[in-house]
């Protein structure tokens, strides 16, 4: 995808639809990370993704790190229809102000939102919403505490409970991992994206299914 990569500030909007048929297989990533700069008062970025799956087929959502900036409004909805059979793996990484540029975030506003289901039936739904003293509550220890950097992964396949054992020795204590209702939801934390894509790429090329990931998570 040629996401914007310049950056989206309050007012834009950039919406993103995909369709996988019967026994297909794709890996769907961004060429660079997604800047969220300052946006007007009032103003909100949005970002929604919509993707299908039909049956028998697997889809990896792989794009890279969106990065919110001091002041940011951003609004991020991802929806994924399954068919029949269909797996999916699922990423999205979000950095909090660049550490390496000394950049931090106080104010800013922040919703995800996610929804996946499975022939019809809702399999996993979660809503993220923080704002507008961003920076007090992402200190918070059940949140980030000292970390800039946060990743979710979800894999929708018949492997999950096998790969999960794996999944928490690549994890570490920054982060966890559990399996139920033919599931797998990862969550990683760490200090910038550097450090965090140091277990991220493992983890994604273990629930991979084999597969290699895309050449720009590599370079």
């Amino acid at each position: 995808m040629i996401n914007s990569a310049g950056g989206l500030t309050g007012g834009d909007a950039m919406q993103w639809s995909f369709a996988l048929g019967d026994h297909c297989a794709a890996q769907i990533t961004t060429q660079a990370c997604e800047k969220i700069y300052k946006a007007v008062s009032g103003t909100v970025a949005t970002v929604s993704t919509q993707i299908d799956v039909g049956p028998d087929s697997y889809v990896a959502w792989l794009p890279q790190e969106t990065i919110l900036f001091e002041k940011a409004d951003l609004k991020r909805t991802l929806n994924v229809n399954l068919a029949a059979r269909a797996r999916a793996l699922l990423v999205e990484s979000t950095i909090f102000g660049r550490k390496a540029f000394g950049e931090t975030i106080e104010t800013a506003q922040f919703s995800d939102q996610w929804r996946v289901r499975q022939d019809g039936r809702l399999l996993h739904a979660e809503n993220f919403s923080i704002g507008p003293q961003a920076g007090l509550s992402l200190k918070r220890p059940a949140l980030l505490g000292s970390y800039h950097a946060v990743a979710t992964v979800l894999l929708v396949s018949p492997d999950c409970e096998r790969l999960l054992d794996s999944a928490r020795l690549i994890i570490g204590d920054q982060g966890g991992a559990s399996v139920w209702m033919g599931k797998l939801v990862a969550r990683l934390v760490d200090f910038d994206a550097y450090h965090l894509r140091k277990r991220l790429i493992p983890l994604l090329g273990l629930l991979n299914g084999g597969e290699d990931l895309p050449r720009i998570w590599t370079t």
